[in-house]
């Protein structure tokens, strides 16, 4: 019997409500091209005069925006083409950043939390001092993102979401505080019991546990009575974006961060949620391949201020933190390692993307080899352009998507890139093994990422999303060594997708690649 991704499934019901919506709108243009050549020509008249009008008005601001031309071309196409069917579509899915209130509440959690991190100027000055292309990454996230890098942060890295569930279950058996835990998907099931059992025991011994996640990432995976099950065995549970709090919010924008905080002290974040199939409990595509890292030192305030931001704006009728010093905590802790390390978060509340610009900058500064690991791949036309000219300038260049597709269409959009890209010179590895869902960059043996950032319109541009910054790190060449590691169990389709047919986009695939950035 065939079997569905957790993500996957729940993307798909995401899907599904956005396809009935489409429909409604489709039938309004046809009622429309009725009216027009039936008696109700008249009527119909004035309302394609408006219609158009007004359309061309929103066609004009569309342009005058600082939106991507990959975001902003398939609005205008649609709304000039299908004006009733294009406005009605924008104003429901296209004005991304959610409701005027909910950025409120956004604006007014970060005025508070924001100003409670480090500046560490002398750290970052260090750093331009000693890579000077990593500093300037770092200080474009410092500056826009307002997330400042640390030292004095040991990182452990896992090339497998199964080592990084057996690191958080050790360290959640100890906590002796507080306990934070923020996840775009939970399955009520065996991963989640594990867990939840740790949690359970450290409620009895006097640890406040809180649990966050997304309503739409996990729906049809945990039953209604979920919050209340956690609730009664004292842990405090929130939900992001509960079923129909508003279309807009509710159709485009969605929690997808990955954090775990332990008494302020440990940190853990990357790209596996709470759920069966990340561990390899369950294999719906073969084995699935997912990373992730662990902080222990001054770098975990970082986390632990993205958590509360969450928490505390997600909703008007809870009620907030007050003191946020009591989790914000000052510790004695000495690292072995020397390295720089900056987590980050990306919000769709601002007008700045900050994942991407991250990526863009990466391979920007590049001088020896750019690799990627993504489970997907649609991509704006400034990413596309700095990929293909860093291997222009020589820069090896190289991305590892799945060898098998959770999603078929978004995989043949997928594929649909890597023309574009390997005739530039970029070199496409697919992970024959099952699905790879980890997001990593990695750059010159000095410098990386790890977090839930992947190269897509939605968690680039739609979704809160938190990565992590690496330099002069061990860290940064684990990362490396299990890129190539990966890429040795890979089927390179470079030339496949350069000269073969493969390389040819076809109308259903140009058709979808134009409306991608809706999806």
């Amino acid at each position: 019997m065939k079997q569905y991704t957790l993500e996957g499934r729940a993307r798909s019901k995401n899907g599904v409500k956005r396809l009935c919506f489409s429909a409604f709108c489709i039938l309004l243009e046809a009622a429309f091209i009725v009216m027009m050549i039936t008696k109700l020509n008249e009527y119909a008249e004035i309302v394609n005069l408006i219609t158009r009008l007004f359309a061309g008005v929103l066609v004009l601001a569309l342009y005058a925006s600082d939106k991507t031309s990959s975001m902003k071309m398939p609005w205008v196409i649609l709304i000039l083409i299908f004006p009733i069917m294009g406005v009605a579509l924008y104003l429901l899915i296209g004005l991304n950043g959610g409701t005027r209130k909910m950025r409120e509440r956004y604006a007014d959690i970060d005025r508070k939390l924001l100003p409670l991190l480090p500046d560490n100027v002398a750290c970052l000055e260090k750093m331009n001092a000693k890579i000077p292309k990593a500093g300037n990454i770092s200080a474009y996230i410092q500056r826009n993102a307002h997330y400042p890098v640390y030292q004095n942060t040991d990182v452990i890295y896992y090339d497998a979401a199964e080592k990084g569930l057996d690191a958080q279950l050790e360290d959640l058996s100890k906590a002796e505080k507080f306990i934070f835990m923020e996840y775009h998907a939970i399955e009520d099931d065996k991963a989640w019991k594990k867990i939840q059992n740790v949690l359970e025991e450290r409620v009895k011994a006097g640890v406040e546990v809180r649990v966050f996640y997304d309503d739409m990432g996990s729906i049809g995976f945990i039953n209604t009575d979920f919050v209340k099950k956690l609730e009664f065995a004292g842990i405090h549970c929130r939900v992001f974006n509960p079923f129909m709090p508003g279309l807009n919010v509710f159709l485009n924008n969605r929690d997808h961060r990955k954090i775990t905080v332990i008494d302020g002290k440990i940190g853990f974040t990357g790209g596996y949620n709470l759920a069966n199939e990340y561990f390899n409990y369950t294999h719906p595509y073969g084995q699935w391949k997912d990373t992730g890292i662990r902080l222990e030192g001054d770098a975990v305030r970082s986390l632990t201020i993205t958590f509360l931001e969450m928490w505390n704006a997600v909703s008007m009728k809870d009620i907030n933190d007050t003191d946020f010093d009591q989790y914000l905590v000052k510790s004695d802790y000495q690292a072995a390692q020397e390295g720089f390390i900056q987590p980050y978060a990306d919000s769709p509340m601002d007008d700045e993307q900050v994942g991407e610009e991250v990526y863009i900058s990466m391979i920007n500064k590049a001088e020896r080899y750019c690799w990627f690991m993504t489970p997907y791949l649609i991509i704006t036309d400034e990413m596309t352009h700095a990929l293909c000219l860093a291997a222009k300038r020589g820069v090896d260049v190289r991305i590892i998507t799945p060898g098998m597709p959770d999603k078929k269409l978004i995989y043949s959009i997928t594929r649909s890139f890597y023309h574009g890209l390997v005739k530039n010179g970029v070199r496409i590895y697919e992970w024959t093994p099952g699905f790879c869902h980890a997001k990593m960059s990695v750059a010159d043996d000095c410098m990386a990422t790890c977090g839930t950032i992947n190269l897509d319109y939605r968690s680039l541009y739609h979704h809160f999303e938190n990565g992590c910054f690496m330099a002069d790190s061990q860290t940064v060449l684990d990362i490396r060594d299990d890129l190539g590691a990966t890429m040795n169990e890979c089927r390179e389709v470079t030339e496949k997708y350069r000269t073969g047919r493969s390389a040819y986009l076809r109308l259903g695939q140009l058709f979808m690649r134009l409306f991608a950035g809706l999806l």
